[in-house]
């Protein structure tokens, strides 16, 4: 679903951008509130294996293929401010790195994938998880469904800036956007239980508030172990993705608006096309570039989270009533 250059008129990428912008300052704002510095390692971890599932594109029907978006996923984890920091890292590495998504089109996919999908994403999550109780069914009912719903919002937001920039008609747009991405969303669901299903079994207190934990997770151990995990998708799935296109190419070709895209980035990218230059072997290509992503996903996440969590002052504690300063308190 990532727009490319040349789909948007200008007065909808302006508005995108500034939207964008500001739903990212608002979410660092908030992460730098209430993200506890323990929990930074997550952001890292998270935003790392979004960005090695993305290049997992798997089949759907008609010759369409969808990918991960991991809306839902961060933020179940990490609460919606910090699946905005992840998932804004993600598009914006893969905008300027990897030149998937165009960078007049940076702002659109930002507000459509790191805004819109966790925001509508959690909302539907804590509503149905209310509904359903907190026991693991009614987690992995709440979590299959609000990705789901997080993927078709995401669809439906990026039809109606297709539609405003007069690229296609919103009577068009929008069915064939939405239908095409209601079959996307069940992968979605069913990915995004699955990791939630093994948390649970693995490690059920990263899914419980703060005020009620079960045990005290080991972050640096489950960083480690989480990197690995992600830099093995890279390693051993991504090169086998599935070819086809995307939902949100497909419906440019069978709309007839695909001519519409620049073909050549308007900013040079490093490794254009997940592969990287002089290495001959498209494997090999792809699981180079799949590797320095996903550490680059990592890092940059990882960096933003420490640099906004304000470091905590230990003060001394207050002296005993009656002791002059500087006194000791006889025994």
């Amino acid at each position: 679903m990532h727009i490319p250059d040349g789909f948007l008129d200008t007065k909808t990428a302006v508005a995108s951008g500034v939207i964008a912008t500001a739903g990212l300052g608002i979410a660092l704002r908030s992460v730098r509130r209430t993200l506890p510095e323990k929990r930074i390692p997550l952001i890292g971890l998270t935003s790392a294996f979004v960005f090695a599932a993305q290049m997992l594109n798997f089949p759907v029907a008609g010759g369409t293929s969808g990918h991960l978006i991991g809306a839902v996923l961060a933020a179940v984890l990490l609460g919606p401010s910090a699946a905005v920091l992840v998932l804004s890292s993600v598009l914006i590495l893969q905008c300027l790195l990897f030149a998937d998504g165009g960078v007049t089109a940076l702002g659109a996919n930002i507000v459509n994938m790191a805004i819109i999908a966790p925001g509508v994403g959690y909302g539907v999550y804590r509503l149905v998880r209310g509904m359903a109780g907190n026991g693991q069914r009614g987690i992995l009912f709440a979590t299959a469904f609000a990705a789901w719903c997080s993927t078709v919002a995401a669809s439906l937001a990026c039809a109606g800036q297709l539609a405003s920039s007069g690229t296609v008609a919103w009577r068009v747009a929008f069915p064939a956007m939405v239908n095409i991405h209601m079959l996307i969303g069940a992968g979605e669901a069913l990915i995004t239980t699955l990791v939630i299903a093994a948390l649970c079994r693995a490690r059920p207190e990263l899914l419980l508030s703060e005020s009620q934990p079960l045990l005290k997770p080991r972050y640096g151990e489950l960083t480690a172990y989480g990197l690995l995990v992600s830099l093995g998708l890279a390693i051993f799935v991504a090169p086998f993705a599935c070819g086809w296109p995307d939902g949100l190419e497909k419906v440019a070709t069978v709309l007839r608006f695909e001519s519409r895209a620049v073909v050549k980035p308007l900013l040079p990218s490093p490794l254009p096309d997940y592969a990287v230059p002089g290495v001959n072997s498209a494997v090999l290509s792809t699981v180079l570039a799949g590797c320095l992503g996903t550490l680059a996903a990592f890092a940059l996440a990882y960096l933003l989270a420490r640099f906004l969590t304000p470091r905590v002052e230990i003060h001394p504690g207050p002296r005993p009533r009656g002791s002059p300063s500087g006194a000791s308190t006889p025994a």
